[in-house]
This record gives C-alpha cells, sequence and structure tokens, in this order.
C-alpha cells in the first residue's frame, strides 16, 4: 500500500464501477465489490469520492457506456480531479481505439483517469525539458502503450467470451432448444438432455389459454379477428408487461410496456408465429425450420387450418419439414390508385 505524503492535497474524484451483465453483477466483480475496493483505494491515496456511477450493461454493447461519466464530469461545478475506476478492462472493451479518445476527452477537461491496478500513468515526461521549452509532440506519458495494448487486451478476452457464448447459442438453438425469450403463452424451463442441461418452453398455466383459445377460434372459420380479440379480452387478456431499462444503466429502470388488451391486427401476429406448433426458424437456424424440442401449444394440423392456407407446415415421413406461404397478390406489391 502506498503511504500519502503530508503534502499531497485532497483530490475530489468520481468512482466509476462497470458490470458487463447481470449475472456478473450479482458474482464477484459486483457492484458492491468494487464500490469497496474503490473506496479503499480513495482512501490511501488521498481522494474524495463525492459522486459514484454504477453502470450495468451487456458487453456485446456498441455504444460505449463510459461516455456518460465523462458527460457527467463536463459539469464543472462538480469540481471532479480524477476519475477511478477498477480497471482498464472496466472503462471499455473496445480496444484501444475507443480507450484512447475517451481518456483524451478526461484530459482536455483536466481531469486524470486512474485504475487500481496501477497501469495508467501518473507521470508526463518532456524530451525538451533541459532546453525549457515544449510541444505537443515532446510530451508524452510513458505508460501509454502498455494501457493502449491492455484495452486491446480486454477486447480480445470480450470477443473471446462473446465467440463462445453466441457459438454455442446458434448451434443449440439449431438443435431445437430454446435461447430468447419465451413468447408469449410459454415460460422457459432448464432441464438435463443428452446435451446438457438446455433451454426449452413449456406452457405457461395463465398465459396459453389465450393462444389456444385464439387458434381454436380462428380454426372455426366463423369468427372474425375482431370478435376473437373480443372474446380474448373478456377472458383477461392483457399482454406481457416488459421493463424498459436505461441502454447505459442497466439497473435503472425507465418505464414500463405492455399491459394491453388484444386487437385484430394482433390476432394475425400471434397465429403466424411458428413457435406455437413446436418448430423455430429465425435467423440462427439460416431461416430454415427446425424441429423443437418441446411441444408447441397447438397441433400443426391446427395451426395449418387457423391460419386459413397463409401459412402452411407439412412433415414428411423423414422428419423434413416445409413451410409454405400464399404469395401476395400484384394488386397488393404496387402502390395504385386503389391501394393507397
Amino acid at each position: 500500500m502506498i503511504k500519502m505524503s503530508p503534502n499531497n492535497q485532497p483530490r475530489i474524484g468520481l468512482l466509476a464501477i462497470r458490470v458487463s451483465s447481470d449475472k456478473q453483477g450479482l458474482d464477484g466483480d459486483s457492484p458492491e465489490a468494487q464500490r469497496e475496493q474503490g473506496e479503499a483505494y480513495a482512501k490511501a491515496h488521498n481522494i474524495i469520492i463525492t459522486e459514484t456511477i454504477i453502470l450495468l450493461e451487456s458487453a456485446s454493447h456498441e455504444t460505449q457506456p463510459m461516455q456518460k461519466v465523462i458527460d457527467v464530469c463536463k459539469d464543472k461545478s462538480k469540481g471532479f480531479q480524477v476519475v477511478l475506476i477498477k480497471s482498464i478492462d472496466r472503462f471499455t472493451r473496445g480496444g484501444g481505439d475507443y480507450y484512447s479518445p475517451l481518456k483524451r476527452q478526461l484530459t482536455r477537461l483536466g481531469i486524470t483517469l486512474e485504475d487500481m491496478y496501477g497501469v495508467i500513468g501518473k507521470q508526463q515526461i518532456n524530451t525538451l525539458e533541459h532546453t525549457g521549452f515544449k510541444y505537443y509532440w515532446s510530451e508524452f506519458n510513458p505508460t501509454q502503450k502498455s494501457e493502449y495494448l491492455e484495452a486491446e487486451r480486454a477486447k480480445d478476452e470480450m470477443r473471446d467470451i462473446m465467440s463462445r457464448m453466441i457459438g454455442a447459442e446458434i448451434r443449440y438453438t439449431q438443435l431445437g432448444y430454446w435461447m430468447r425469450r419465451p413468447h408469449y403463452g410459454f415460460r422457459s424451463v432448464k432441464v438435463d438432455t443428452k446435451n446438457g442441461r438446455r433451454t426449452i418452453l413449456k406452457p405457461d398455466e395463465n398465459e396459453a389459454k389465450f393462444i389456444i383459445k385464439l387458434f381454436e377460434m380462428r380454426a372455426a372459420h366463423i369468427y372474425t379477428n375482431q370478435q376473437i380479440a373480443d372474446e380474448l379480452n373478456s377472458m383477461g387478456f392483457r399482454s406481457r408487461v416488459t421493463i424498459v431499462r436505461d441502454k447505459y444503466d442497466r439497473t435503472k429502470i425507465k418505464r414500463q410496456i405492455g399491459g394491453k388488451q388484444m386487437t385484430a391486427k394482433m390476432i394475425d401476429q400471434y397465429a403466424s408465429k411458428l413457435v406455437y406448433c413446436g418448430i423455430i426458424k429465425e435467423k440462427w437456424t439460416h431461416d430454415q425450420p427446425v424441429k423443437a424440442q418441446f411441444d408447441g401449444l397447438v397441433s400443426i394440423e391446427l395451426f395449418n387450418e387457423a391460419n386459413r392456407g397463409r401459412i402452411f407446415v407439412e412433415i414428411d415421413s423423414r422428419d423434413m419439414i416445409t413451410i409454405k406461404r400464399r404469395s401476395v397478390p400484384e394488386h397488393l406489391k404496387n402502390k395504385q390508385i386503389y391501394n393507397p
């Protein structure tokens, strides 16, 4: 531990805490753990922490979340002299090309970036000091290269982590497991399979009845979409409530969306989702149909009947899945006076 000199003046600091996922935020690198480390470091280095910002966001986020910290530092009334971070990989995982401009913004504000591991040096060397002159090119930080390399290492680590995680999710999706948020009517359940512990979908006891009723009424061919929507609403249908979080700080809730009644337009949207008959067809399957490792809410026969020929699912004796869609009439493809 570095001991403070009595001549050292206390510095006003902002503690920037960042975790790259909700899970990491609950594990060893939690905001609380980083806060404790930061407060201990600040006490040992004569830094007075007057504000703490916690950023909880995805490691794949293209927007640099630390830009929010820099924007806060632009308020000169706060008097920040140092931004304290745990390490360079907590500052950015975008590599040296992102690290240097972010740090440069702080430098222009007269604010020092400091990490708890001591990688970021504080010394500035002027190669013309012996002459009594100084130019922008003669002054440099001797640790700048090592800082850049550390930022690149963090970027490489993020790429490796994302490649392993997303690669596995793509593979398991193609095998028929579910890697995304469950659609309305389903809930995610982890089960033991020959491919390890994987996620499948099971009927949600509160939502599934509405989807099943929707398909049954559509298949009867005697109800309009509006009549089906009215019936589902009378049964108590409400769309699933979703929490919208701040794109930089995932701990902050901005608003809630959903909780709406069924509409005639939504009937077609729900009826066309192949997952309701146990088939996955999406980007990660290269838009090819895959038999899910779980049962749908309705049979393929009921799905076909409910979609009235707009979408037709066929499975042959070799379990090959064919999806047929009714072609759009030519008069609907081009905007004409009678097709505004």
